[in-house]
C-alpha cells in the first residue's frame, strides 16, 4: 500500500538536530566534505553527493539508457496500455514559440527562409517552404532531459576527469563539440508506460503554489487521498507528474516563471528512486524541483543530481498537466520518444496522455 510505503519512508529520512548543528556550519561548495547528513547525501561523503554511484545497480555500468529500460519490459508497456480504455488524447506539451519563457541565455529563434524557400517547379507551380530554427532543441520548452545533461563536479573544479554523470561517466570520456560521445539522447528508449498524475496544487485548493514551496511525502499522500488513489500501488516503471499549476504563468507573466518555482525535494526524490524505482518523473515547472531550495546547499539536488545524474531516471519539464488535471485523469498511458540527435543532452517533442 503506498500510503504506507510513504509513512514509512518519510521516517526513515528523518535527521537528527545534533547533526544538522554540528556538521553542517561549513557545508559549502568550497568545503562539501563537511555536507554529512545533508538530505542530498547518499551514504558515504566520497563526493558532493556522497556514495559514488556507479556501477548502476540496476542496470549495470555499460548502461546508456538509464529509467527507459524499464520500458523494453513487456509488462511495464502492458500496464500503461490497460489505462488507454477511452482512446481519449491529451497534449502535455506547450507550443514552441519565440515568447515563451527561457532559462538564463537560451533563445529559440524560427525563420522560414526565402517566404517561401523554393520554387516554383514544374508546369503545376510547386512551392515549398522549410524553416531553420536556431536554438538549444533539448533545453527549451517542453524539455527532456537525457543522462548526459547533469553531472557533479568531483574533486577540483574545472577537472573533467572528475566531472562524473550517469553511471559515473566524465567529461572526458562523452564530451566532444559534435555532441555527446556517450550518454547522448539516442541511446535512450522510447517511454510507452503508465503515467500518474500528482495534482498537488488541486489537492491544496489553489491555481498556483508558490516559488520556494517544497513537495512533500505528506503533499503527495495528500493529494492521492483526494484523488481516490488513497491505497494506490506504485509499480517499478510508472512515469509520476507533479501538477503545481505554475503554467498559469507561462507566457503570461514569464518574469515570475522564470523566478524560481514550486517543487519536489529531497524526500519526494528518494521516494521515487527508492520506493517506485520511476520510469521518469515530470511537472509543469521548468525544473521539477524547488527553487529555490529550503537549503541554500542545495543546487538542482533532487531531480537532477539525484533522480537524473545518480539514479538515471529521466526528467520531462515544462509540461501542461491542467487539462488533464481538469478532467480528473490521473492515471493513463503516458507517450513520448525523445528526438534521436545523436549525442545530444535533451529532446524537444510533445508528450502525449491516453486515458
Amino acid at each position: 500500500m503506498v500510503g504506507h510505503k510513504i509513512l514509512t519512508l518519510a521516517s526513515v529520512l528523518g535527521v537528527s538536530a545534533a547533526l544538522a548543528s554540528s556538521a553542517w556550519a561549513d557545508c559549502g561548495p568550497a568545503s562539501w566534505q563537511d555536507c554529512a547528513g545533508k538530505p542530498w547525501v547518499t551514504g558515504k561523503l566520497d563526493t558532493p553527493i556522497g556514495e559514488v554511484w556507479w556501477p548502476n545497480k540496476l542496470w549495470g555500468g555499460d548502461d546508456e539508457a538509464g529509467s527507459t529500460n524499464w520500458f523494453t519490459k513487456p509488462d511495464v508497456v502492458k500496464r500503461g496500455l490497460s489505462e488507454a480504455r477511452q482512446g481519449k488524447v491529451y497534449r502535455l506539451g506547450h507550443p514552441y514559440t519565440m515568447n515563451m519563457p527561457l532559462f538564463g541565455t537560451r533563445k529559440f529563434v524560427i525563420r522560414i527562409p526565402g517566404s517561401p524557400t523554393g520554387g516554383p517547379f514544374g508546369a503545376n507551380k510547386t512551392v515549398y517552404n522549410d524553416e531553420y530554427v536556431a536554438t538549444e532543441i533539448g533545453q527549451v520548452g517542453t524539455q527532456f532531459d537525457g543522462l548526459g545533461h547533469i553531472g557533479v563536479q568531483v574533486g577540483n573544479a574545472g577537472d573533467k576527469a572528475n566531472m562524473r554523470f550517469y553511471n559515473g561517466r566524465t567529461m572526458e570520456e562523452i564530451g566532444d563539440e559534435n555532441g555527446l560521445k556517450k550518454n547522448g539522447i539516442e541511446k535512450l528508449n522510447p517511454l510507452v508506460g503508465r503515467g500518474i498524475l500528482i495534482d498537488v496544487a488541486g489537492a491544496r485548493g489553489v491555481e498556483a503554489m508558490e516559488v520556494g514551496q517544497e513537495i512533500l511525502v505528506a503533499d503527495v499522500r495528500n493529494a492521492l487521498q483526494k484523488q481516490g488513489m488513497a491505497n494506490f500501488e506504485f509499480r517499478p516503471g510508472d512515469i509520476v507528474l507533479f501538477r503545481t499549476g505554475w503554467s498559469k504563468y507561462w507566457i503570461k507573466d514569464n518574469t515570475k516563471y522564470n523566478s524560481g518555482e514550486p517543487g519536489i525535494g529531497m524526500e519526494v526524490a528518494r521516494w521515487l528512486s527508492d520506493t517506485v524505482q520511476a520510469g521518469g518523473v515530470g511537472a509543469d515547472t521548468w525544473a521539477t524541483e524547488v527553487v529555490p531550495n529550503p537549503d541554500p546547499g542545495c543546487a538542482f539536488c533532487a531531480a537532477h543530481t539525484h533522480l537524473l545524474a545518480r539514479h538515471g531516471i529521466v526528467n520531462q519539464e515544462n509540461l501542461n498537466l491542467d487539462e488533464i488535471a481538469r478532467d480528473r485523469v490521473y492515471t493513463f498511458l503516458y507517450v513520448f520518444t525523445p528526438m534521436p540527435i545523436a549525442g545530444a543532452t535533451g529532446s524537444a517533442g510533445s508528450p502525449i496522455a491516453i486515458k
